[in-house]
């Protein structure tokens, strides 16, 4: 596969990180592997500590123009001067959020295991859509996204896609052809050394 046919990378931050050690670990890896786009995305809902993680990262993405989106907290978006935003309840919010934070913000929007959701996603408006889990995790009701749907949608419809979750060597080889992006989070945060182990994934994907 060509490098320019060669899927992206989307990061997704760990769900628990401090802002200072992780903006330093994520400069490491950009500096090292080209990424298209990453999320922010905390399992907290203390507003200021996401707040200083979205300062912090938008820093270290903005200077090697990499877009930064916020998972779920629309209000924060403007307020603190990020790209946009990812959806975790599939379609329902979509057109909404694209009325209220207008056409240059990016909207994403994640749909499971659901074609019809992905479809409904992106006639509200959203500029992707991501389908996930991957593999298979103890976390969910256990249901995944087989590459038939990427297969499928890369053939079909023409909204970029991304893979996410439980992602592993063999099915990052099995999905590269068919998906646009590869969301990576807890996949190369858990490594010991975050940027090698992206760059092996990018390796793979290649």
């Amino acid at each position: 596969m060509a490098d320019q046919d060669r899927p992206q990378i989307y990061l997704v931050t760990p769900a628990e990180a401090d802002h200072e050690t992780f903006a330093e670990s994520l400069a490491a890896v950009l500096d090292r592997v080209e990424v298209a786009c990453l999320r922010l995305h905390l399992a907290t809902r203390d507003e200021d500590r996401i707040a200083r993680m979205a300062d912090a990262l938008r820093e270290v993405a903005h200077a090697r123009d990499v877009p930064l989106v916020i998972q779920d907290h629309l209000l924060l978006v403007e307020r603190h001067g990020l790209d946009g935003v990812h959806l975790v309840d599939g379609a329902r919010n979509v057109r909404k959020v694209r009325k209220d934070l207008g056409a240059d913000a990016i909207v994403g929007a994640f749909c499971g295991t659901s074609k019809h959701d992905g479809m409904t996603a992106g006639e509200a408006g959203a500029d992707y859509v991501s389908f996930g889990p991957v593999g298979q995790t103890p976390l969910g009701d256990g249901s995944v996204a087989d590459p038939d749907l990427f297969a499928w949608w890369s053939e079909m419809i023409e909204l970029p896609v991304v893979a996410e979750g439980a992602l592993d060597e063999e099915s990052v080889a099995a999905l590269a052809p068919v998906t646009d992006f590869f969301g990576f989070g807890e996949e190369i945060w858990s490594a010991e050394d975050p940027a090698d182990k992206l760059a092996s994934f990018v390796k793979i994907m290649s």
